[in-house]
């Protein structure tokens, strides 16, 4: 299988290499050839356009790989919508995906399986995230912490100047 290896760090003080090190060493025990490396170096996974990124994915649509390889799922992106169009994508284009610590596969059902599984829970903490905080926001406006007219609410414990406490 020819493959491609994704590796990003989030801060340039980070090490990247140690995310190459265990997927070469990975696609070294399974026989993969390796395609090629591509390594984004500070950039955050919160983004859904990156320079290293964006190349692997031009890469796929050319059909230059059948698999790619990451140390770990949030490596490819954070958002759960964009991570869902990306899978979307890779299976349109029959590219596997593996993430090698999670022991990720989805050239298996059981892989493709329990990345189904990992997706339903993100999107149902998602959800329930969303509903504390609305809730949260509802009871704040009720209590007068949030009002129409949002202005600054006075900070309880601070002493004001010329005021005398007798």
């Amino acid at each position: 299988m020819k493959v491609a290896i994704y590796c990003r760090v989030s801060t340039a003080e980070q090490d990247i290499t140690v995310q190459e090190k265990i997927c070469t060493e990975y696609c070294e025990r399974s026989k993969f050839e390796i395609y090629k490396i591509y390594s984004d170096n500070g950039v955050s996974g919160a983004k859904d356009s990156r320079p290293a990124f964006d190349q692997l994915l031009s890469d796929m649509r050319s059909l230059k790989f059948n698999c790619i390889i990451v140390t770990k799922l949030d490596r490819i992106g954070r958002s759960l919508q964009h991570i869902l169009n990306l899978f979307t994508e890779f299976m349109n284009k029959g590219v596997h995906f593996i993430a090698v610590t999670q022991q990720i596969d989805t050239s298996s059902a059981a892989g493709k399986f329990q990345l189904q599984m990992m997706g339903a829970f993100a999107e149902f903490e998602r959800n329930l995230i969303s509903e504390r905080t609305k809730e949260a926001l509802k009871y704040a406006k009720n209590v007068g912490k949030r009002g129409v007219d949002k202005r600054k609410r006075k900070k309880r414990g601070v002493v004001r100047a010329g005021i005398k406490f007798t």
